[in-house]
């Protein structure tokens, strides 16, 4: 069997193991923002970027620029392992994926062109592919979500890798079928090593952790109390205050972010990369400039409650400014052997 075939299979195990694949190569995925379908400036991203969260932007590119957005909405894993398989026959021009290791799986295909020096020099070397081939457009970190009546502030962990101590036998929550998750495994692996990955895994399994099926329920199940903590992302905190018609501050759980460059305080990006395809195309450059101009960040700090990755654009008021993260040195382009750690993750008996 052809190495990209098996390599393609695998990343389709992984994205079954996230939410199962959905028939994301039908035409009913696509969805075209703006009035004037029939237009000439039409591009067609594929988004792992949940709906919801990014047409309205999706939209108001499109108000301001004139140019449709026909959008493919799927798993971030599902999408890179479809652009794997359809490689020089894919119609997308743009890829937006939900994290850095779904762009670097499709940039290690050769299946990106080379965005320009003027573009990737608005965000840190951080949150950008060394070779110029993919751009983070918005960040998140890894945090504990904890409930301060149940977990006093003295007594939370200095590490991650304490979850797996006595102390929180049964009281932490944990997402093992989610992407954010499968990408701060990686992260282990990526700053310590495959052993250290695979001894945390089964220190967690053999500690009763909490399983849910995503961070959402995870924060909800803090905020009532059902579990002590949690590892999630910082910006659900924002999502449910708003849901709530409150603020952050006022919720009954709390942000702790790991110190001292610990893997827990893994930030990561949702970022782009532009196909090969359509590497000429200058509605395309425009999208891409489109997201990391000031309007499109603020709209990630105050309506999906991210970090904005490019200088003047505000932070969420909740979480401390990125630039003050104490975050773990790991080059986000290694974040992209998600089938690997998904095997692991299933091999410790967190996933049935």
């Amino acid at each position: 069997m052809p190495a990209t075939r098996r390599f393609t299979r695998a990343l389709l195990a992984a994205s079954l193991l996230t939410v199962g694949l959905a028939a994301c190569g039908s035409g009913e995925e696509d969805k075209a923002t703006g009035s004037d379908k029939s237009t000439d400036k039409q591009i067609t991203v594929y988004s792992g970027r949940n709906e919801q969260l990014i047409k309205p932007l999706l939209d108001k590119f499109t108000e301001q620029t004139g140019i449709a957005v026909n959008a493919r909405y799927a798993n971030t894993a599902q999408l890179a392992a479809q652009l794997v398989e359809e490689g020089d026959r894919s119609p997308a021009d743009v890829f937006l994926a939900q994290d850095a290791g779904a762009l670097g799986t499709v940039a290690k295909q050769g299946m990106f062109s080379t965005l320009p020096e003027a573009t990737t020099a608005k965000v840190p070397a951080t949150y950008r592919a060394g070779n110029g081939q993919w751009v983070g457009v918005s960040a998140r970190a890894r945090v504990l979500v904890y409930n301060p009546d149940l977990v006093p502030a003295d007594q939370l962990p200095a590490s991650v890798f304490d979850l797996t101590g006595p102390a929180w036998k049964g009281k932490v929550g944990v997402a093992p079928t989610n992407a954010s998750f499968q990408a701060f495994v990686t992260a282990i692996r990526v700053q310590h090593d495959d052993a250290k990955a695979e001894e945390f895994l089964r220190g967690l399994k053999a500690n009763d952790p909490q399983i849910r099926d995503g961070n959402g329920k995870i924060l909800e199940d803090v905020l009532s109390g059902a579990i002590p903590a949690g590892l999630i992302n910082h910006y659900y905190l924002g999502e449910v205050a708003k849901e709530q018609g409150t603020t952050p501050d006022a919720l009954k759980a709390k942000l702790h972010f790991f110190p001292g460059g610990d893997t827990g305080g893994l930030v990561n990006v949702a970022g782009v990369g532009v196909l090969k395809r359509a590497a000429d195309n200058p509605d395309v450059q425009t999208f891409v400039d489109f997201l990391l101009g000031t309007e499109a960040q603020t709209y990630f700090a105050e309506q999906t409650y991210e970090y904005p990755v490019i200088d003047g654009a505000p932070a969420p008021a909740f979480v401390p400014a990125l630039a003050d993260l104490a975050v773990p040195q790991i080059d986000l382009n290694d974040l992209d052997t998600l089938d690997a750690t998904v095997s692991m993750i299933k091999n410790s008996g967190l996933v049935p």
